[in-house]
């Protein structure tokens, strides 16, 4: 906000004063809000909601698409997720995009404060009132590096796989998440070795020998396979479906709307077209 810290001190004491609460406590270095504190954040967040609210439905009923698409997705769906964005701002160059990318447990605490219109998901959370639109399918397939063993071999146990040195995604990941539920329905433990924060990294890593793992196809066919095979392993791929999500507590705006529609129409058939081309 290009503000100094005295500054803010400054604007944070005037706030208390004028609510006649005290907003936050100092611990250390930190501060933690008080309820008082939590309140008038929550608030303050709606408050600007309405106001994004405001301009959009203005645009709207001057016969307008304009304004900001607050979209927040997991790791994985940055590789697919701008091909949908690249031919929707071409046909609403007024809109902008604000676009985030976080773990599964990141974009959830993301959700939670309503910070973003519209969240992509493969897993949405089963513990919240949310609205699903299910959109594209996620196969998670086995990969290993091209000169593997393994790389040649026709229907792979899925047994002999998980005796493989693993390279596995870090907690609150979604495709970690996917791969531990879908083995512990086998009753079948996985030989983890290594526990990595990024799919470029796992890649670089089963190419360096380190191990196999269990990816998106989607991270294969945007983010390139050089180097890699996709094994042929018995109950693989994983068949999650990624789904378009708000809460059902927080009205959609126009446009949001407008990028939801869209992707119903055309975006879902080009995406998939784009993806089979890849493959």
């Amino acid at each position: 906000m290009h503000l100094t810290q005295p500054t803010v001190s400054m604007q944070l004491k005037k706030l208390a004063s004028a609510v006649d609460a005290r907003l936050y406590d100092q611990v250390g270095r930190k501060l933690i809000f008080t309820e008082a504190g939590l309140a008038v954040v929550s608030t303050a967040r709606e408050v600007l909601q309405s106001f994004d609210r405001l301009d959009m439905t203005l645009s709207q009923l001057k016969g307008m698409k304009a304004g900001t698409l607050k979209l927040a997705v997991v790791t994985t769906a940055k590789y697919f997720i701008p091909h949908l964005l690249g031919d929707f701002c071409k046909l609403y160059p007024e809109i902008d995009i604000d676009f985030k990318v976080g773990n599964r447990q990141q974009i959830i605490d993301r959700m939670e404060t309503g910070e973003d219109d519209l969240y992509v998901f493969s897993h949405p959370p089963r513990d919240h009132a949310l609205q699903t639109y299910n959109f594209l399918p996620n196969p998670l397939v086995a990969i290993a590096p091209e000169d593997h063993p393994l790389a040649n071999v026709a229907a792979i146990p899925l047994e002999t796989f998980a005796e493989e040195p693993f390279l596995m995604r870090e907690n609150g990941s979604g495709t970690r998440h996917a791969i531990e539920q879908h083995m512990a329905d086998r009753e079948i433990k996985l030989n983890v070795r290594m526990t990595i924060e990024s799919n470029e990294a796992i890649k670089h890593a089963v190419m360096s020998g380190l191990g196999v793992s269990i990816l998106s196809s989607h991270t294969l066919s945007f983010g390139g396979r050089t180097g890699l095979a996709e094994l042929n392993v018995q109950q693989l791929p994983i068949t999650p479906t990624w789904y378009l999500v708000h809460l059902k507590s927080k009205s959609l705006s126009v446009v949001a709307q407008t990028f939801l529609d869209y992707v119903s129409d055309t975006g879902r058939d080009s995406l998939l077209e784009e993806l089979n081309s890849q493959t």
